[in-house]
Formats: structure tokens, C-alpha cells, sequence
């Protein structure tokens, strides 16, 4: 490994000094921010080039820009889709600050289309297996409830596909859903559900922006094996107060935004709640005493003490309760983060966090007892970009993680019960990380970076050895504060982009991922009722390889975006379950927990129209996903329970007018692999379902024709609003939620098959409006 490092930072070294080498010239940088004109809102991937654009850079997470190019005249252009360009004549004979603002610009053609920087940032950006999205482009999708759901929007993006009707929970490239690190303004949240699935946890009028990453995952990511899906917290605008909110059939929310101090601080809240309990106990379809709803709140403070210097306070809380008289259950998640930006030169971007984040779940058994269960966080980050040169921005730093796992307690109030109680457990998660974007020739970039992991669980406990019957072998005693096991992960990052032509380009990343941290459920679709653990002296970390080749091409002016991604992913130390397991408040689950390897590899269609009456976009993927695992279907490959042979997506939206929109959205997918009895037996009088292979059948194909039609209020300069009237599985497809086997009421003796439907047919209104 020390070899590794010194080659890796021999190699960046002289990348970077062949970057800085002009000869003959003096150079200068270009610096400042980007923001948006009516809300001082920072615009992350402002693109700003030269004239001629052939040197450029882009804005990061923070507006922050950085353009260091020999001493001369200069026209120099920012650009970002949906707004007006702004050109500037510069004069660089010294370091200059340039900060810019931009107006959105004025069309009376409302586009649904994913975030692109510019025209044709899908051929010259090097990075793959990468979808943006913002939150103005997506807001007239049809979607369930009415209410904007960015989770259920980036699956039906290719390689992202749903685990369950209606649920939040997805699989990225065959991956499980505890393999997604999900971060809300760099906090992960680790359960993005509210109501059992059906909504996530993120209000869009609170989203500024999310990125998710499929493959080429940047190293300055880590800590789980699949996908990294990063959201970030709008930051309030700092030159008017507004209010804006929606009022739907079973939910409302309602945002409050302003500067505290013009152009130096402002505020963002914003808050949601559903309703659906105080409808249903209206109408007496339940009783007074259930409680069925969720609520959650989003605050950020932004403080810019100088030019150098800005400060950050984001905090999100949320809550689901479901329950009757004395008895129910809980749960939700409690994130906050605070940043602090720093420029310590033109060239030098600073980025210092701390992090708090929370998940628990409680059940209320009333007069019996009550359990809980959980997962706390505490980090912290200090994260570099060094603006070495246009060919070069470096990007290092490090990160640690404090866990508390809470797998679960069990507290009865009769003392003559004793109480179930499974040890806390602690970890220590730490990385450091550095990766160079660089334009190595006109046609050939690269990123390319090293992550360097380790992982250490301690505390008070045991380290058990078990028999395969489960039976104890040995255990080794730990006192309190003493290291357990310790892992490491070596990771490196490569992506390339060699581009054709104007028009074509060829694309190819490898990443190494490590993940330290297992989620505990008998359900694949994600329940609150999950918990996590670390790696431990059982348990090892999942480590995965990924490999991508790509093609990408534009059409007509870059009216039409088309790409084919292939992929290769080879997945060693995945977890799954001896038969039968139960993992709740199990205190010897990892006895339980068999390990072995997996593979996914399959190929994802992308064609996208993004400018004019007719937008949208056709995403198909073909694939598969296998594990083999000893101990499970006698040691051969068989499907993984997130494995899809077919999954396609059919977006679209028209303008019909300046002030209305029609919206759809069709999708299609191969049925979830499941397990199912192949016959049945008797055994002393009672029937019994035997079972052959592990996920050896299939759920019924699913698919569903969605539809929204979004009007634009007349309105005024003061007060704006909108409506959108919804149909949720227009052709009321009665999809399969789940199958169950009983035996027939009209032939006794028989077992039949029994589906269940969760949704047909589902309108919904909402009322949107700002002012």
C-alpha cells in the first residue's frame, strides 16, 4: 500500500506541474461566485469559459469559482440552463474577483428536463453513471398523492429502479437499499420513508439540487458499495421575504424564506404534515383513538461574514407515528449540519463540517412494554479544492464518523418478565481522500483519485465464534473503549472521457468501494423496523469493484442526448440470511449472517429531448444480479432479490400553452425475484410448504401509465400560484404487492395463490402558491 501512495502522489505531482507549465507567460486568476439574481441563491455548475472554449471551470456546491489563465484580454462567458448568459470583457494583468449574477430566463416554454450545465456537458464532462436533477425541472411530473417525491423521480432514471409499489426504497445497478448513501446537506439519512414507504422523507420546496452517482464515484465519497445520492438544502433567499406552500388532499406544506440582513444573511423554513388520520376520523373510517401521519421540518441559516468567510446552519427533523388508544410505534430522523467556507487564496477552497445525525424507532406496547432501537452519528469533515490550473483542480481531505449502534431493547413493565436487551455497539469510521480532475489533451480528460478507509469497532462486548448449528465456540471479552476488529479499504477512482468528435464521445470509469456498515431486514423494500450494525469480528466489510464503458451522443444541436452504459460489478463479502431467520432483537444474529460473493453487469439506454414544446426522456436497462453464498441453494449462483431483467421508463411533457402542461410517465419491469413453496407436505396432521431454491420465482411483470396536468395561476408580480390535478396508474393496473399461498375455501386440499393489490386508479389535486 505505501507504494500505491507514493506512485499515486508522484503521478499527481507531475500531472499537476506539467499543468502549471506555460512558458514565457505570467498567469493570473480568476475567482468569485455565481448566484442567482432574484434570491441570491449560490448556482452550483455555472459553467464559465473563454471565447474561444477551450479553457473553462464550473462553480462548485458553494457558487464558488476558480480561472487561472495567462495575462491577456479576455472575453469571458457564465452560463447555466435556464438562465441568460452573461458575458464579461476582462482585463487580467492581476488576480481579479468577479462575482456575477443571473437572471432565470423568461420562456413561455415550461420544460420538464434533467439539470445539464451546458448544451453539451454530457459529451465533455468526464464523469459517468451520474444524473442531476433539480428541483424546477421536475415539479410537473405526475406522482403519487401530489406530492413531489425526488426519490421516486430518480427511479425512473436508468439503472435506478423501485423495490416495491409506491415505496422510496431503490436499487442502483443491482444493488440493496442499505448499499445507497443517501446525504442531506453532507448528513446521512438512514431511513427515507414516511408512512411505511409511500412518501421520502425530502420536501422538495426545501431541494435545491441532488446528484446521484451510479458508477464513477468520486473519492471524496464512501462508505457504501452501490450509489451515493447527495441532496442539498436551498440556503433562503437573501433579498426578500416570501412565502410559498401547497395544500393537497392528504398533506400540505408551507415554506418561509428571507435575508435576516440583506445580502449578508438570510433564513430558510420549511415544514410539511399529512392529514389523511383527521380526514379518515372525520369521515368515521377510523377511529378517534389511531393516529396515522407524519410530519417534518427543514431550517438553514446562512451567515457571509466577509468575502473569505461564510458560515452555514442546516438542521432537518422528522417524525411518523402510527397508533390506537395506549399502544403504537414511532419513527424518524434527526440530521444538522454546520459549515464553514473559508478562501484562503483565489485558488485554495475550504470546506470545514460537523455533522450530527440521528435515526431511532420506538413501538408502545401500552401497559405491557415498549422497544426501541437506533443509530447515532457524530463527524467530522475538512474537505480542500485546490484550483491548480484550467487543466487541473485537486480535490483532498479527510472525514470521521463516531456510530452508536442501537440494534434494539425490549422493556416490559411486569418486573417478573425479563427485559430483552441487545448490546450497544461503537465504531470508529475514518477516510482520507484526494482526486485531480484534469484535461490531459483537447479530447482526453480524466478523474482519477485514492480513498483510503479504515474502520475499527470497540467498546464493552464479545467477539463469539459460532458452529454452523449456531452453537458458541469461544468468545473473547473486550472492556470498554477497547478495539474490537479492525478493517481498512484501499479505493481507487478512475474516469475517463475521450471525445470524438463535436458530437461523440467515449467514456470508462473504475471505482473501488468499502462498505463498514449491514442493515438487519426481512423486507427488501426497507421498513422502519430495520437496524444496522457494524463490521465485526463475524461480519465482514462488503468491498466492491465496478467497471463502466460508455458511449454518448447529441443530435440536432443538442436538442436530443443519447448514451449506452455498460457496467461489470463484482461484489465480495455480501450478507444474507440462513432460512428462517428472524432478525429482530436476535442477540445472536451473526451467527445468522452468511457471507459470499455477487455480480451485477447489464447495459442502460438513455435518450433525452431537452428543449422545446415536447420534452422528456426514454431510459431502458438490461440486467442481472446474482449472489453465491455457501449455506444457500446448496452454494450455486442464484438471482438476488433486487435482480431485474427488464426495466423501462417513458417520461414526456408538453406544453400545450404558456400556462398549461400536460405530464406522463410510463413504466414497465421484470417482477421481483422471490421465494416461493414448490409443494407441501404433512407432518403430524399439519401442512407444511416446501421449499426448493432461494428466489426461484418471480412476482407478476409490473406497469403503470401515470398523468398530470399543471395550470398556471394568471396571478401577479405578488402573488403566484399554480395547480396540479394528478392520475396515479391511470388504467388501474392492479400490480401485485404481495402473493400469499392458502388453502382453497371452494377445493379443501388444494393451495392457491392469493394477490394482493396495494393501488388502482388515484387522483389527487394540489394547490401550490407563493407570495
Amino acid at each position: 500500500m505505501k507504494r500505491l501512495l507514493i506512485y499515486f502522489s508522484l503521478i499527481m505531482g507531475m500531472m499537476v506541474a506539467k499543468g502549471n507549465t506555460v512558458l514565457g507567460q505570467n498567469k493570473f486568476t480568476l475567482s468569485g461566485k455565481v448566484t442567482e439574481e432574484a434570491t441570491g441563491e449560490d448556482l452550483i455548475g455555472v459553467t464559465i469559459y473563454t471565447a474561444n472554449q477551450t479553457t473553462g471551470t464550473m462553480t462548485n456546491t458553494y457558487g464558488f469559482y476558480s480561472l487561472t489563465l495567462p495575462e491577456g484580454e479576455y472575453s469571458i462567458s457564465y452560463s447555466f440552463i435556464g438562465y441568460t448568459t452573461q458575458t464579461r470583457q476582462i482585463t487580467l494583468n492581476q488576480d481579479q474577483v468577479v462575482n456575477m449574477s443571473l437572471n432565470t430566463t423568461q420562456t413561455d416554454l415550461e420544460e420538464i428536463v434533467v439539470k445539464a450545465e451546458k448544451k453539451d456537458d454530457n459529451l465533455t464532462a468526464t464523469r459517468m453513471g451520474v444524473e442531476k436533477l433539480d428541483m424546477k425541472e421536475v415539479g410537473k411530473l405526475p406522482v403519487l398523492f401530489g406530492e413531489r417525491d425526488v426519490l421516486k423521480t430518480i427511479q425512473l432514471m436508468p439503472g435506478i429502479s423501485s423495490v416495491s409499489e409506491g415505496g422510496n426504497g431503490f436499487s442502483v445497478r443491482g444493488g440493496s437499499i442499505d448499499q445507497n448513501l443517501i446525504l442531506l446537506d453532507e448528513a446521512p439519512v438512514y431511513s427515507a420513508s414516511h408512512l411505511m414507504g409511500f412518501f421520502s422523507v425530502f420536501n422538495a420546496d426545501a431541494i435545491k439540487g441532488m446528484t446521484v452517482y451510479k458508477g464513477g464515484i468520486p473519492a471524496n465519497y464512501g462508505g457504501r458499495a452501490s450509489s451515493v445520492l447527495d441532496i442539498s438544502m436551498r440556503d433562503g433567499n437573501n433579498k426578500d421575504l416570501s412565502v410559498s406552500g401547497g395544500l393537497g388532499l392528504i398533506s400540505s406544506r408551507l415554506t418561509l424564506e428571507g435575508p435576516i440582513i440583506e445580502d449578508k444573511m438570510s433564513f430558510i423554513v420549511s415544514g410539511r404534515r399529512s392529514y389523511a388520520d383527521l380526514l379518515a376520523k372525520g369521515t368515521g373510517f377510523i377511529d378517534s383513538g389511531t393516529d396515522l401521519y407524519f410530519y417534518d421540518l427543514n431550517a438553514k441559516l446562512n451567515y457571509k461574514i466577509n468575502d473569505n468567510n461564510r458560515i452555514f446552519l442546516s438542521g432537518y427533523f422528522g417524525q411518523d407515528d402510527f397508533g390506537f388508544d395506549d399502544m403504537g410505534m414511532g419513527w424518524g430522523n434527526t440530521t444538522g449540519t454546520l459549515r464553514w467556507n473559508h478562501l484562503f487564496s483565489s485558488k485554495l477552497f475550504s470546506n470545514t463540517t460537523a455533522i450530527y445525525s440521528k435515526y431511532n424507532y420506538d413501538f408502545d406496547l401500552g401497559d405491557d412494554g415498549s422497544m426501541a432501537s437506533g443509530i447515532n452519528d457524530v463527524s467530522f469533515k475538512q474537505d480542500f479544492t485546490w484550483y491548480a490550473n484550467p487543466e487541473n483542480t485537486v480535490k483532498f481531505g479527510l472525514e470521521s464518523t463516531y456510530h452508536t449502534f442501537k440494534p434494539g431493547e425490549f422493556l416490559f413493565d411486569d418486573v417478573a418478565i425479563t427485559d430483552i436487551q441487545v448490546d450497544e455497539k461503537q465504531a470508529l469510521e475514518s477516510a482520507v481522500y484526494i482526486t485531480n480532475a484534469q484535461k490531459i489533451t483537447p479530447k482526453l480528460s480524466a478523474d482519477y483519485g485514492l480513498r483510503l478507509s479504515l474502520f475499527n469497532q470497540f467498546g464493552e462486548g464479545t467477539n463469539t465464534t459460532y458452529d454452523a448449528d449456531n452453537n458458541i465456540i469461544n468468545r473473547d471479552y473486550f472492556e470498554s473503549g477497547e478495539v474490537m476488529q479492525s478493517y481498512y479499504g484501499v479505493e481507487p477512482r478512475v474516469s475517463l472521457n475521450y471525445r470524438l468528435d463535436t458530437k461523440n464521445s467515449l467514456k470508462a470509469s473504475y471505482n473501488r468501494t468499502s462498505q463498514y456498515l449491514h442493515m438487519l431486514s426481512n423486507s427488501t423494500s426497507g421498513q422502519p423496523t430495520d437496524t444496522w450494525m457494524p463490521s465485526t469480528y463475524n461480519v465482514e466489510p462488503t468491498t466492491v469493484n465496478q467497471y463502466s464503458l460508455g458511449y454518448f451522443r447529441n443530435f440536432l444541436d443538442n436538442t436530443f442526448e443519447f448514451s449506452v452504459e455498460t457496467y461489470y460489478k463484482s461484489l465480495n463479502d455480501i450478507t444474507d440470511y440462513k432460512d428462517g431467520t428472524d432478525v429482530m432483537l436476535n442477540e445472536n444474529i451473526e451467527s445468522y449472517i452468511l457471507q459470499g460473493d455477487g455480480r451485477s453487469y447489464g447495459a442502460e439506454f438513455y435518450l433525452k429531448k431537452k428543449y422545446g414544446k415536447l420534452t422528456g426522456w426514454i431510459s431502458y436497462t438490461l440486467s442481472r444480479t446474482e449472489n453465491k453464498i455457501d449455506g444457500i441453494n446448496n452454494g450455486d449462483w442464484y438471482a438476488s432479490a433486487y435482480d431485474k431483467t427488464h426495466d423501462l421508463s417513458i417520461v414526456a411533457s408538453y406544453q400545450l400553452s404558456p400556462r398549461l402542461s400536460l405530464s406522463a410517465n410510463w413504466v414497465y419491469y421484470t417482477g421481483n425475484a422471490v421465494t416461493f413453496p414448490s409443494g407441501k407436505y404433512e407432518y403430524d396432521g399439519n401442512q407444511i410448504a416446501y421449499y426448493t431454491e432461494r428466489n426461484g420465482y418471480r412476482m407478476p411483470d409490473y406497469h403503470r401509465l401515470d398523468l398530470n396536468l399543471h395550470l398556471e395561476g394568471k396571478g401577479n408580480k405578488r402573488i403566484k400560484s399554480s395547480w396540479d390535478f394528478s392520475l396515479y396508474n391511470t388504467y388501474n393496473q392492479m400490480n401485485a404487492y404481495t402473493i400469499d399461498f392458502r388453502e382453497s375455501e371452494t377445493n379443501p386440499g388444494t393451495t392457491e395463490a392469493v394477490k394482493t393489490s396495494l393501488f388502482g386508479i388515484i387522483p389527487s389535486v394540489t394547490w401550490n402558491f407563493k407570495f
